[in-house]
């Protein structure tokens, strides 16, 4: 049969929805980019915030239409897992559901050999009302599951969807901490990381396959090992794949501010191939909301932090996230976080809108920040932000910079798209290559250029030589 997949949300998604397909292709299915050309459709849903929640609803909906001759749809992913009933009750279409632990099911999934909801787990969390366009608020009952346990492996057949320069590498699953706006240890386990042998074989695959930049994910990247009671892991395993032949750049996304050890900050420094580049979701600054989030330290320990990595990895690109209007959240302690972005002058940052998610901790207590406050508090902070990217980028007009090629711009065939060392795929912004030939240059590429203007948070910038 031919199988499509619609995958949403985020990298971690992504992976999992890339195993789905292997799986299917190990079982003779031949894969499909077209979902009216599908006879089975594999939508990999999203459940983090409500946004994502009805995304993924309008996607399965979308889905749905789909349907004829015979057609399939089977539902996966994080909404699936935690409104397994729920969505089959809601939407009849869908033939079956997999939660996040159930990736190898697939197979049987798509061929039919188990009915719709036949990989069901209690997971004691009551049903969620759906309406066309809404879904409305549910409750949680205590938590009496077993927790997912799977994770692939190097051996795991997986079909990469990204282009065929980079690729997203899950280094482990699950997550140990209790931070109060979020349910991904509900929906994805205990941490468990892979073996460092598992990750090095994946890569030196994916190497001799053309892929320049490895992203190393997880739900906390530098707590990497220390579930196997391995000291220094992650820096090893960087070290590692630093010694692949054929990888450019090896990035990571997703480090906690208290699992950023020295040793890792050193390998950062000293490997070649490992980006200089620091993706640290910090959430806030105000010690009270970081108290009530849950989540470890306060201005003055992140002010170290900064400190201590930008001392050990010199020219290091910052990036973090933020979420405003977390419950409870007064104007003195967002003026706060605005102060933290205007004196750390991040590189990058995402702001977010708290999103009041049954199932998490912070569900118990009244969500009181209007949800206009909300919007005209992050954009205050994107304000900042613009300002202070608008003359980090003028002191760059001139300079010589490295730049991935990541293929022709989609504003433009004839102005190639790259990217910094200091910029990820999808989530930073992007390098405008101009008064070149794109021919000359294919995706994975690793050309110099002078940075010669800006527009927005993007550069623009000219070739000087054919290779970095």
């Amino acid at each position: 049969m031919k199988i499509g997949l619609v995958s949403l949300g985020c990298p971690k998604n992504l992976v999992d929805g890339e195993v789905m397909l292997g799986y299917a292709r190990q079982a003779g299915h031949e894969i499909t980019a077209d979902a009216r050309d599908a006879d089975v459709i594999v939508v990999n849903t999203c459940a983090f915030i409500d946004n994502a929640k009805q995304e993924s609803i309008d996607t399965i909906l979308e889905m749905a239409q789909h349907k004829r001759d015979g057609k399939r749809l089977v539902v996966t992913g994080c909404l699936a897992e935690r409104y397994r009933d729920e969505l089959k009750k809601e939407i009849p279409e869908i033939d079956a559901i997999l939660g996040t632990g159930e990736v190898p099911g697939i197979v049987e999934a798509i061929q039919g050999k188990s009915e719709a909801g036949g990989w069901r787990r209690e997971t004691g969390i009551a049903p969620l009302t759906f309406h066309p366009k809404a879904a409305r608020s549910t409750k949680l009952e205590p938590h009496a599951a077993k927790l997912p346990t799977y994770i692939y492996d190097a051996d795991t057949p997986r079909i990469l969807t990204t282009p065929k320069h980079f690729a997203y590498v899950k280094i482990a699953e699950g997550c140990d901490y209790t931070c109060a706006f979020c349910i991904i240890p509900t929906l994805r386990g205990e941490y468990r990381s892979r073996t460092r042998d598992s990750i090095v074989a994946e890569a030196r695959a994916m190497a001799e396959r053309g892929v320049k930049e490895l992203l190393l994910i997880s739900q906390d990247t530098t707590f990497y090992g220390i579930d196997r009671q391995e000291r220094g892991a992650l820096a090893a395993l960087l070290r590692q794949l630093n010694a692949i032949d054929g990888l450019e750049w090896i990035r990571m996304l997703y480090l906690y501010p208290t699992t950023i050890a020295d040793d890792v900050l050193g390998a950062m420094a000293e490997c070649e191939k490992v980006c200089r580049y620091v993706d640290l979701p910090l959430q806030h600054a105000s010690a009270d909301v970081l108290q009530r989030m849950r989540r470890p330290g306060n201005r003055q320990t992140y002010d170290k932090l900064q400190a201590r990595i930008r001392d050990r990895v010199p020219g290091v690109t910052l990036r973090t996230t933020f979420i405003v209007g977390f419950p409870g959240e007064t104007e003195a302690e967002f003026a706060e976080l605005e102060g933290f972005v205007e004196d750390t002058g991040f590189d990058h940052i995402g702001v977010f809108t708290y999103s009041h998610e049954e199932g998490t901790r912070a569900h118990a207590v009244s969500d009181d920040v209007a949800a206009a406050t909300k919007r005209k508090r992050r954009d205050r902070i994107m304000e900042r932000q613009q300002r202070i990217v608008a003359g980090r980028q003028q002191s760059r007009l001139g300079n010589e910079v490295a730049v991935l090629i990541d293929g022709p711009s989609a504003e433009h065939e004839l102005v190639l798209q790259g990217r910094l060392e200091g910029q990820a795929p999808d989530i930073d912004p992007v390098v405008y290559l101009t008064d070149c030939d794109p021919s000359v240059y294919g995706r994975g590429d690793l050309i110099r250029a002078r940075v010669v203007g800006a527009q927005g948070y993007d550069l623009i910038a000219s070739p000087v030589g054919p290779r970095a």
